[in-house]
């Protein structure tokens, strides 16, 4: 580990530290001269410029991607509504309705027939999109709630309710969406938790640990409730009661939504130890013996659980304390650190075997950037700031946005990583409209 990795980690906590010892949501003055401060930082206006221009590229995830995924333009669909034209952004997400199976379920993406140019043992076809192929990682349990997600920010920002009454294959938008509900309350809920299931992945990610592709259910698959998959479906859950309103589904809607909250608090926050479990295993679990899974702090799933609600402010400044506290003992560059500890050596076979690879403690402005939005959103702006700078900082020196980082702030992956961009520009956002309303009222 370089020394100059070290020394930035414990600036950065003794920084989160100072913040924290100070009042929480400060007062006027200190509001100001942060505000002043946001508004005049040139390094946020230059890396929102590289974002907007990244994702007017496509829609597809990146640069090492052809593919569009539900999940990766749930992430950047804000800022690509105001680069690209709304009726490219309607129709790539009708074709993801177009590519829903029979049995209700959603894909993770799709492709062009031309472009699926991959061995892939079980994709997807559907009549409504004959020129397009999907595939889906099956250990994970966000494709409907991601889909879900990004056709609200679709209409929340555009106003396009039409969307809803768009009819496929005979069957309405709106009426496909509860069909996608339906498949996950049948095919991928717990009844004696009464919480979603995916496959045992490393926090919010797509990759199992027993075989070599790791990203499809199999024989070696272990069925696991985590904190990522339930807090998107409550998400979710408050998307559909906030765009259709008047829907008869409302009434289930709110009761399903008030139950995982519920249970998600009961089965997966740790009360003692103020933060989530990684996983329940209702059969079997993979986990070594002599190893507490308990001990890993899941980062990405901590800070959707915040965006879905389940944190209040004390816990929230909490989990960032703690979320700080593992970025120094990690020596890693940011709160975009997957999770810490790491899974042990060769817990994971391949590319994650190793501690601090790929979703295995590597670093992802995907989900650290959606932490720094919670943190603005929740009133936290000083922490905010702050911890958004090692995020913008590799930015500004690669000139690019990068899949993840590994440890020395080491780029890989997709070197246009349109999530990364997304999330980067959203925070910086709701930063600078938070700057600008806080100097408006200071004149």
């Amino acid at each position: 580990m370089k020394k100059n990795s070290t020394f930035f980690s414990l600036i950065l906590l003794l920084l989160g530290t100072q913040l924290s010892a100070q009042q929480t949501k400060p007062d006027g003055i200190t509001q100001l001269k942060l505000a002043k401060s946001i508004l005049a930082d040139q390094n946020l206006k230059y890396v929102d410029s590289l974002a907007r221009e990244v994702i007017k590229e496509g829609f597809n995830a990146g640069s090492g991607y052809s593919q569009i995924w539900a999940r990766d333009l749930n992430t950047f669909i804000e800022t690509a509504l105001e680069e690209r034209s709304q009726a490219d952004i309607r129709g790539a997400i009708l074709v993801f309705f177009q590519m829903q199976q029979p049995n209700g379920e959603m894909v993770d993406g799709y492709v062009l027939k031309k472009d699926f140019t991959w061995h892939d043992d079980t994709p997807y076809y559907s009549e409504n999109a004959p020129g397009h192929v999907g595939f889906k990682n099956t250990v994970e349990t966000d494709q409907e709630t991601s889909l879900i997600q990004l056709l609200g920010k679709y209409i929340r920002k555009t106003k396009d309710y039409s969307i809803l009454e768009e009819s496929i294959g005979g069957i309405s938008v709106k009426d496909r969406i509860q069909l996608m509900l339906d498949y996950l309350k049948r095919e991928r809920f717990n009844h004696k938790y009464q919480l979603l299931w995916g496959a045992m992945t490393a926090d919010w990610g797509d990759v199992q640990p027993n075989d070599s592709f790791g990203c499809d259910w199999n024989e070696l698959s272990n069925e696991a409730i985590d904190i990522y998959d339930n807090a998107m479906f409550i998400i979710a859950l408050q998307t559909l009661i906030d765009i259709q309103p008047n829907s008869p589904k409302v009434t289930e809607w709110k009761g399903l939504k008030k139950s995982l909250e519920t249970n998600s608090r009961r089965h997966l926050w740790d009360k003692k130890k103020q933060k989530f479990i990684p996983h329940i295993y209702p059969k079997t679990s993979p986990i070594p013996k002599g190893f507490d899974e308990n001990t890993i702090h899941y980062h990405g799933g901590t800070a959707i659980a915040i965006e879905a609600g389940l944190l209040s402010d004390s816990e929230i400044k909490t989990v960032n304390t703690q979320m700080l506290e593992n970025v120094r003992l990690s020596g890693m560059p940011s709160i975009g650190l997957t999770l810490y500890p790491t899974y042990p050596v060769g817990f994971f076979i391949g590319g994650m075997a190793q501690p601090y690879q790929y979703q295995n403690g590597g670093d992802w402005t995907w989900f650290g950037g959606r932490m720094i939005q919670q943190l603005v959103l929740n009133g936290f702006y000083q922490e905010a700031y702050a911890e958004l700078q090692p995020m913008i900082d590799r930015v500004v020196k690669n000139k690019g946005f990068y899949e993840w980082y590994g440890q020395n702030n080491v780029p890989s992956g997709s070197g246009k990583f349109k999530g990364s961009a997304g999330v980067l520009s959203k925070a910086i956002a709701l930063l600078e409209s938070w700057a600008e309303t806080t100097v408006e009222k200071n004149h």
